[in-house]
């Protein structure tokens, strides 16, 4: 059996136990108080024991690229050198971080955000290929804004060469290693994605050839930042509309078949995740955010990123109905983490939808459950409770922990779509922060081996 405070080795970075703080929006940016910022909201969960901090999506390049306001980039070396306050702090806590890299390529704000849109004129989307007929129709409806540029087989070793850049600074600035992008409709999925890529050179065509990115990606870390341990999300696009919309998409047999030929390239460890080819709500699932929607303080920051009051209320409307298709479902990629776990022999790291101890438990393998991973993370529920660590792991002044012991979060989105406004990700539900404040009072974050 294998517990949560077991330590685990991921590449030769050791990390103290199998809990991890999934990838979330920091909206840090990159401005004067953008380093206190990821302090303030990374920090507390290393202080409550978390073996690993996931920074999330950052981004490669000066321009472009970002899928949503507040992105903090890391391509110029003098910004990322002051990270090094960030790694230092969670390294005082035992903790580790790993700095997720990004480029949005069709889902970047240039595509979506009206504001961002009539401020930057001249910036375009990158493209892996031409948009599918989906997203151009899509386009001519006025739902979103398309005027790509297909990458050239030479600007594709460029972007590859960025992610590299980009490694080599955070691993100078102490991040102890990286983590990929690799689905939510960013441009690696799109390489991936045989919905998005109809490329005609290397790197695309055949599955071997659309996984040719990665490889790259890969081999310009490795002669940057050297054997930095290296993570990517793997998805499969099981959750994308069926056919006649969409035709050419990832199974789940096509993502195991990923995760295989990446541990042979030289990855280090996988998070198979199931996602849909658009950025919806089947990696974020649960209930329709009613609460955000409703805010008043925050439509004409809605407005202002979808254009107007009408196409705001669209938008919703549309979250809505993405809300009753992708209904809450505990550990939602579980079976598919478990199968590649069968096929590779590096970590395999889970997240969507684990709530409960007993669950990670069981996902982590017990008497009668084989592991489906060897790692398990939580994104949302660290809104909810940035010292989540203290409750769930055994360090925490509580009584030993059980199976009963279950995340305060209740999926409902109210963090997530303020978002598009720029707004920081918090936990927005009353009765949520009502009872973090009964559990702070009572000790409940606290550690036993804290300072």
């Amino acid at each position: 059996m294998t517990s949560l405070e077991d330590p685990l080795s991921i590449g030769d970075c050791e990390i103290p136990n199998r809990l991890y703080r999934a990838p979330l929006l920091e909206c840090a940016g990159n401005g004067p108080d953008s380093v206190d910022t990821l302090i303030d909201d990374l920090e507390p969960a290393a202080e409550s024991g978390v073996g690993l901090i996931f920074q999330g999506a950052t981004i490669v390049r000066e321009d472009g690229g970002c899928a949503a306001p507040g992105m903090t980039r890391v391509h110029d070396p003098e910004f990322v050198s002051r990270l090094s306050r960030l790694t230092d702090r969670i390294h005082d806590h035992g903790g580790r971080i790993f700095v997720q890299l990004e480029h949005g390529g069709l889902r970047s704000m240039e595509t979506w955000h009206a504001e961002h849109r009539q401020e930057n004129p001249n910036l375009e989307q990158l493209a892996v290929s031409k948009p599918p007929w989906q997203l151009r129709l899509a386009d001519r409806l006025g739902f979103l804004e398309y005027d790509p540029h297909v990458l050239s087989t030479e600007e594709v070793y460029e972007l590859a060469a960025d992610f590299g850049r980009s490694a080599a600074y955070c691993t100078d600035a102490g991040y102890d290693g990286i983590h990929l992008s690799g689905a939510n409709m960013g441009i690696i999925q799109q390489f991936l994605s045989p919905f998005y890529n109809r490329r005609d050179d290397e790197f695309g065509g055949s599955p071997e050839a659309r996984l040719e990115f990665l490889a790259l990606v890969h081999e310009e870390i490795r002669d940057r930042a050297g054997d930095v341990p290296l993570v990517t999300k793997v998805p499969a696009e099981t959750p994308a509309p069926p056919a006649p919309i969409v035709r050419r998409k990832l199974s789940l047999t096509d993502g195991i078949e990923i995760a295989r030929r990446l541990e042979r390239i030289g990855y280090d460890a996988v998070v198979p995740v199931q996602a849909s080819v658009v950025w919806d709500m089947s990696i974020i699932r649960g209930e329709y955010p009613e609460r955000a929607w409703a805010n008043e303080a925050l439509r004409e920051g809605y407005d202002a990123a979808f254009g107007s009051p009408t196409r705001r209320r669209l938008v919703a409307f549309g979250n809505w109905l993405e809300s009753l298709q992708y209904d809450f479902e505990p550990a939602w990629n579980a079976e598919f983490c478990q199968r590649v776990r069968e096929q590779v022999s590096i970590p395999v790291l889970a997240e969507g939808g684990i709530r409960e101890r007993g669950e990670i438990d069981r996902l982590l393998g017990d008497d009668s459950n084989p592991a489906a991973c060897d790692m398990v993370g939580m994104a949302r529920p660290f809104y909810a409770e940035p010292r989540l660590g203290a409750r769930l792991l055994e360090s925490g002044e509580t009584a030993a922990i059980d199976e009963e012991t279950r995340v305060l979060c209740e999926s409902c989105n109210n963090c997530t779509v303020p978002q598009a406004t720029g707004a920081p990700g918090i936990c927005r539900t009353p009765a949520v922060l009502r009872e973090r404040g009964t559990l702070e009072r009572a000790g409940a974050y606290d550690r036993k081996d804290s300072d």
